[in-house]
Formats: structure tokens, C-alpha cells, sequence
């Protein structure tokens, strides 16, 4: 289960929280998530701003961050399953986001491979 971009959201804390039964688990998991948030990707978060997360192809419930993402908006006008398929693979978007998660470039590779 990857995003558009790479990332892995089977390990994705903002779904692994969206997944936690016990209420408590799951607002320190949003804690960390809003900590994370702001030290990897500058986004100024509150805990109530981590929504519940399905991943952002599953077409169900979407991190608010998600639903603002640029690639991600770019993946679903151009009716691609993932940046790896598309035509402009890798374009400027996704060289950035490259550069704070290079292990999605690794993932998105493989997955152009094993077409």
C-alpha cells in the first residue's frame, strides 16, 4: 500500500494511528504525527488537524495534508495509479519530494520496473 508519491502508508503513522483501537494509543500517535509534521515537512499542525487516514488511492477517508498535496492532485487529474506510471515520471514535484523521502524514489522505481 504506497501513495501516489512513494510513500509507504502501511507504515505511515498518520494510518497507523487512523488504525489504533485505544483512543489514548491514538492521540499520542496524532501527537507524534503533528511533531513529525513539522520537523520533516514544515506543516503547523494541531492534534485535531491529524484526521483519520485510509491511505490517499484507497478513494475512503484522506489525511487533511493529503487532500492538499500538489502530486497528489497531479496523479489523479492525469488518472495515473501512481507517479510512477506517469509520463513525466519524475517531474519537478516529485524531485522535491525526493529529497525529504528518498526511499519513495526506491519504491516508485520498483514499481516502474515490475510493470
Amino acid at each position: 500500500m504506497s501513495a501516489y508519491c512513494g510513500l509507504a502508508c502501511d507504515s505511515c503513522p498518520i494510518h497507523l494511528a487512523t488504525l489504533e483501537p485505544d483512543r489514548l494509543k491514538q492521540l499520542a500517535m496524532r501527537a507524534d504525527v503533528v511533531r513529525i509534521c513539522a520537523e520533516k515537512y514544515g506543516m503547523r499542525l494541531e492534534i485535531h488537524d491529524v484526521s483519520d487516514c485510509d491511505g490517499c488511492r484507497a478513494g475512503g477517508r484522506t489525511f487533511s495534508g493529503c487532500e492538499r498535496c500538489e502530486i497528489r492532485k497531479c496523479a489523479v487529474s492525469r488518472h495515473v495509479d501512481s507517479c510512477a506510471f506517469c509520463t513525466d515520471y519524475a517531474c519537478d514535484k516529485l524531485q522535491g519530494h525526493f529529497k525529504s523521502d528518498p526511499e519513495s524514489r526506491v519504491r516508485l522505481d520498483a514499481r516502474r520496473t515490475n510493470r
